[in-house]
């Protein structure tokens, strides 16, 4: 068996480091104090030498930066990070099942622990290594992410260290672009999403970046997050964190950059926190399947541009996908229109948004940004039920939250912006929505959620 700090992998297979920088280079805040290369490489040998002989384990560590060093300490140990869609326990047991063998990792002391448990050990500041750092086959399989299920059961979706750094570069690249050098980051989303997992794990590891240990929900620990930081300090979040951090008052320190992603930006909520923190928003493109491959400046910019290397294929059912990262094409849903000699593009929509209703033709995209845009609407959704009706027809059914509304306030405003065949079939209002950590909404907890209104 290799060492804590040894990687058994393949002879003569092309290799990556797991981290880069000199030994004093910080890749993490904890505590409000700096983790140094040497530090966080003590750490992971620390605990790569705690772990379980097995193929993958899944990765529950809640604060970021205990999640860092479980993610590379698993890497070290030649072991796979399986990220399920959330840390519900129905969601880890359905991935644990799928992998044979496997086993789960955690920060806190479960009592009772289950079998295939480990907890993280306390982790001492002081702790520095002199070792190099290991080198990682860049075919390894580090991590296996699955979808949110917000269109269906989660699917897995396979990535190895070497497609970690080609998608990274684009990451990288812009917001260094953006910036004009290195900075620190603060996310909100989690670190088991993949677009936590490219900005707030592998980009501390294989860019000059580090990172808050922490994962701030509220406007004031956001707040708190970001003032223990350096500058030029950039906030990782979504448009649901983003609504609540403008629409809370709070006063944010200096920032050099919003990035956001996991939903579409409105445009007036882009230009909102633009004028009121006074940084730029650059919302992501990209999947789980592909990672980030796109950015645009939401606030001033329809169009998106595509990152270096990447080429966009528009399909009659969708648009192939050809990026550094990918080992081959991948289709997705989104059909798009290319400009600029295809290097931008525009979004016109999904696949699977396009509904067709007694001969007629909707966006379910456009529908949803014409529920959101009622006044005495605060959150909402409209999606297509499975099942036809008696007509043998799907209907469009909603969930609505609006406090100061009655459900025949809010049919009556609908009415007057879409087509009476698109209108939601039922509509429910309810406290809130389903939403998961980063701000998705997964299509079970709707469809449960609609039942129990009746």
């Amino acid at each position: 068996m290799s060492t804590a700090c040894e990687l058994s992998g393949r002879e003569n297979a092309p290799s990556l480091p797991l981290l880069i920088g000199a030994p004093s280079r910080v890749v993490a805040w904890r505590d409000g104090r700096p983790v140094t290369v040497s530090t966080f490489l003590a750490h992971v040998c620390q605990v790569a030498a705690l772990l379980p002989e097995a193929g993958s384990a899944v990765n529950l560590c809640e604060d970021r930066y205990a999640f860092l060093v479980a993610f590379a300490a698993l890497i070290v140990r030649g072991q796979t990070n399986l990220l399920p869609p959330s840390r519900a326990t129905h969601a880890v047991d359905e991935v644990m099942a799928s992998h044979a063998g496997s086993y789960a990792i955690g920060e806190r002391l479960l009592d009772p622990s289950p079998a295939g448990y480990v907890c993280m050990p306390v982790l001492d500041d002081a702790a520095s290594s002199s070792d190099p750092v290991p080198a990682i086959p860049a075919d390894a399989v580090v991590a296996i992410g699955y979808t949110s299920g917000s269109t269906g059961k989660p699917k897995p979706n396979v990535k190895t260290w070497g497609s970690f750094a080609a998608s990274n570069a684009g990451n990288a690249g812009m917001l260094v672009g953006t910036i004009g050098r290195a900075f620190d980051v603060v996310a909100t989303v989690p670190p088991q999403h993949m677009y936590g997992m490219e900005m707030s794990v592998v980009m501390p590891l294989l860019s000059e970046v580090s990172v808050h240990s922490g994962r701030p929900f509220f406007p004031a620990d956001v707040a708190t997050a970001l003032a223990s930081m350096p500058e030029p300090r950039v906030l990782v979040t979504t448009p649901v964190h983003l609504r609540a951090l403008v629409e809370s008052g709070v006063t944010l320190p200096g920032l050099a950059a919003f990035v956001s992603a996991t939903a579409p930006m409105p445009v007036e909520l882009a230009r909102a926190a633009e004028a009121r923190f006074g940084a730029p928003l650059h919302e992501v493109f990209g999947s789980t399947e592909t990672c980030v491959f796109a950015s645009r400046r939401t606030a001033t910019d329809d169009h998106w541009s595509l990152y270096h290397g990447v080429t966009l294929h528009p399909q009659p059912d969708g648009t192939l996908v050809d990026a550094p990262q990918l080992a081959e094409p991948i289709a997705l849903a989104d059909i798009v229109t290319l400009h600029d000699e295809g290097r931008r593009f525009q979004l016109r929509g999904r696949n699977t948004d396009l509904l067709e209703i007694a001969g007629k033709r909707a966006s379910l995209g456009d529908l949803n940004r014409r529920l959101l845009d009622i006044d005495g609407v605060q959150d909402g959704v409209l999606f297509q039920l499975d099942d036809a009706d008696a007509s043998g027809i799907r209907r469009i059914a909603g969930l609505v939250v609006a406090p100061a509304m009655t459900e025949q306030a809010v049919m009556a405003a609908l009415r007057r912006s879409m087509d009476p065949v698109f209108l939601p079939r039922p509509l429910r209002l309810v406290d809130a929505l389903p939403r998961n950590e980063t701000g998705k909404l997964p299509r079970g907890p709707l469809l449960q959620m609609l039942a129990a209104r009746g």
